[in-house]
């Protein structure tokens, strides 16, 4: 899966990025290099939160899976 991001120079020195596709996806980093450790992260974490406000039966199942 590709996302596209967008990276922004902080005010206050440092970087921030956001991800369009994932609503409120955002993160920030001191250093270019934190900034996209940081983005892993955050999509991540913005993407399981997803995945964890959906109801799920028992006669459901759960798969995580890579694309």
């Amino acid at each position: 899966m590709k996302l596209s991001v967008i990276i922004h120079d902080a005010e206050e020195g440092g970087y921030w990025a956001e991800v369009p596709a994932i609503p409120g996806c955002a993160t920030q980093g001191e250093t270019f290099e934190e900034l996209l450790q940081n983005l892993y992260e955050a999509i991540e974490g913005c993407l399981s939160v997803l995945v964890g406000s959906v109801d799920i039966s028992a006669q459901d199942r759960l798969m995580e899976i890579a694309v």
